[in-house]
C-alpha cells in the first residue's frame, strides 16, 4: 500500500487571494487602526502623522522578511526581548591586588602568621567565579 507524503509543508496556504491568513490579519488590524485614528482625530495631518507608523508596521508585519527569511514579528519579539532582559558584560579582567595586611599574632614570640578571611563580597565573588567556570566546563565538553 502506498501512501502520499506531503509536499511543501512549509508553505503557508493563502486563503485570502494572495494572502495568508496572518497576512490578512496583520493587514486589516492596521487598515482598523488606521480608520480609527483617523475618524477620531480632527486636524487631518496630525492624523496622518499618527498613522503612518501604524500602517509602516503593519506592512513590515504582513510582508517584510530578514535575510534568513524570518517574519518581522520574530526579530520585533527578540528585540523586545533584548531590551527587557538582563545582560552580563564582561569586558576585560583585570586583577585584584591581594591585601596581605590581615596578619595576626599568634604565639608569645612575635611570629606573624597570614590568616586568610573570607569577607560577604569575596564570599560572593568566590561563588560566582565558580559558578562561571562549571558552566564554561559544562558547555565547553564535547559529548561522544
Amino acid at each position: 500500500m502506498r501512501f502520499q507524503v506531503p509536499q511543501f509543508i512549509e508553505v503557508e496556504d493563502k486563503i485570502f487571494g494572495p494572502l495568508t491568513l496572518k497576512q490578512f490579519i496583520y493587514l486589516a488590524g492596521g487598515a482598523g487602526l488606521a480608520f480609527t485614528i483617523f475618524s477620531l482625530i480632527s486636524p487631518k495631518i496630525l492624523a496622518f502623522v499618527l498613522l503612518t507608523p501604524v500602517v509602516v508596521l503593519s506592512i513590515a508585519l504582513a510582508f517584510y522578511k530578514d535575510q534568513s527569511k524570518r517574519p518581522f514579528i520574530n526579530m520585533l519579539e527578540s528585540a523586545f526581548y533584548f531590551y527587557t532582559r538582563a545582560r552580563l558584560y564582561i569586558w576585560k579582567k583585570i586583577p585584584k591586588k591581594v591585601n596581605h595586611t590581615e596578619k595576626k599574632d599568634i604565639s608569645d614570640t612575635g611570629a606573624e602568621t597570614y590568616v586568610p578571611r573570607l569577607s560577604d563580597s569575596k564570599l560572593k565573588d568566590l561563588a560566582w567565579s565558580l559558578d562561571i567556570h562549571e558552566s564554561k566546563n559544562h558547555y565547553g565538553q564535547q559529548q561522544k
